[in-house]
């Protein structure tokens, strides 16, 4: 299981590096939360796909997973999506004030 979330998470690292240095500001956004999503899941093949329960005092069972990478994981979600809405939004606003998205027509001319 391990070996197809982690082609899984390779797949999502390339999706994303071929949007983020494309010309379009969207699709660099688009690029930098499939990246960050691509980074969630290699985190989380990395502490391992362990099946236990849950570490509670109360459970009696052999095994017990580690709460640690996935408390961690949910952090890093959070963050990641407050940062593409504020990233679209900048986007969005950007568009609205210099009518593209295109990021060379967004770097203006070289001697202004």
């Amino acid at each position: 299981m391990e070996t197809f979330m982690t082609i899984i998470a390779g797949i999502l690292f390339t999706v994303g590096t071929y949007l983020a240095l494309s010309k379009s500001l969207l699709r660099i956004i688009l690029g930098t939360a499939i990246f960050a999503h691509a980074t969630h899941l290699m985190l989380l093949t990395i502490a391992g796909l362990k099946q236990g329960a849950a570490p509670l005092l109360g459970e009696q069972s052999g095994t017990y997973t580690d709460p640690l990478p996935q408390a961690l994981i949910l952090t890093s979600i959070v963050i990641s999506f407050a940062l593409t809405a504020y990233f679209l939004v900048l986007g969005y606003r950007a568009y609205i004030e210099l009518g593209t998205d295109d990021m060379d027509k967004l770097r203006g001319e070289e001697h202004e």
